[in-house]
């Protein structure tokens, strides 16, 4: 039993994740026959699990509340609002195939303490008709994990304006380089991070062809990177002129679309402020530090950080994002490159 209460849910910008119920995994060969897909605990390396028939995955809503724990938010598909979750696992599962395929395990408490569902985050898309065979229960490196797809990221080849001006490709940048931010002029680089991760499904990257938003090239960002447009007519009904909204929103399937299959490599930019600077001419957030994202960084410079910045590192851009419904629209991106252009 973990104690537990449930405050309301947190006031400010949640973040969301697709997942699944544990229930729709089942092991149909091994020492838990029948039973539903579990924390690691209750796991058995070697059993084989299935993919119900008919199993979606539902997007889950959260709010960080320290290390490997979350809140659930008000506007979830998935849990109870406000109820308090742990980042139980990483899993690895092996297919008849051979195929590897990672999920990380969820576990949502109740006000007693005791497990009220639990959640599986797939990262890859898993397939019905497909045996998936327990190889790896990691109850250590599940929040590296989480936070490698939490990360706001940059592709390669991006390029980033820098102080004087010059347009340079985001892999050629160091810590200490000066990059142009928004509000408040030039400022160093911290820290650069690069990951490589698996271009599938909804992990896959969002691709903004150029021109779109007045984009000099195509910009690949992650899907839930937040981009800064200044609207100089309202047409979102955002009751500001300057919105935040996140690439994954703006998705058209022409172009804006997601870039499915192979792999991605990702770059994230820390300064010593949650920043807007620009990627391809387009303003776009830098990444965050917060308990979710904050496991991505070495060890050590994620402590000295946490002990200069603190809970100051965001500076407040929160406020500006769009709500999903309000991007509900036939062609958001093409709507806010007029709006943009008055």
């Amino acid at each position: 039993m973990i104690a537990s209460s449930h405050p309301p849910a947190l006031p400010g910008t949640a973040f969301a994740l697709p997942v699944l119920p544990g229930i729709a995994l089942e092991v149909v060969a091994g020492a838990n026959l029948g039973d539903p897909l579990s924390f690691a605990a209750d796991l058995i390396p070697d059993d084989t699990y299935a993919l119900m028939r008919g199993a979606r995955t539902r997007r889950l809503s959260l709010h960080p509340d320290g290390p490997a724990r979350f809140r659930v938010a008000a506007d979830t598909a998935a849990g109870q609002p406000g109820a308090l979750l742990h980042l139980d696992s990483c899993l690895t599962f092996m297919t008849t195939d051979g195929e590897t395929a990672e999920v990380l395990v969820m576990v949502e408490v109740d006000q007693g303490g005791d497990v009220a569902e639990v959640h599986v985050l797939p990262l890859v898309p898993l397939k019905p008709k497909t045996r998936y065979t327990l190889v790896t229960i990691d109850t250590e490196g599940a929040s590296a994990r989480l936070a490698e797809i939490a990360c706001v990221s940059f592709s390669r080849g991006t390029h980033i304006t820098m102080a004087t001006g010059e347009q340079r490709r985001i892999e050629d940048l160091c810590p200490g380089d000066r990059v142009l931010t928004r509000d408040e002029g030039p400022q160093e680089i911290r820290w650069i991070g690069q990951t490589t991760l698996r271009a599938h499904g909804e992990h896959a990257p969002i691709v903004i062809t150029k021109g779109t938003l007045h984009n000099a090239h195509d910009l690949i960002v992650s899907p839930d990177h937040r981009l800064f447009i200044y609207q100089r007519a309202d047409v979102l009904g955002a009751g500001r002129a300057e919105v935040l909204v996140r690439a994954r929103h703006l998705v058209n399937g022409t172009s804006v679309y997601r870039q499915n299959g192979g792999f991605v490599d990702y770059f994230q930019i820390l300064f010593d402020r949650h920043q807007i600077i620009y990627a391809e001419g387009i303003a776009a957030e830098t990444l965050l530090l917060d308990p979710r994202t904050s496991p991505a960084l070495p060890a050590d410079l994620a402590a000295r950080l946490g002990e200069t910045l603190g809970g100051r590192h965001g500076a407040g851009l929160e406020d500006f994002e769009v709500p999903e419904r309000l991007l509900d629209l036939p062609d958001a991106a093409a709507v806010l490159r007029r709006a943009s252009l008055g």
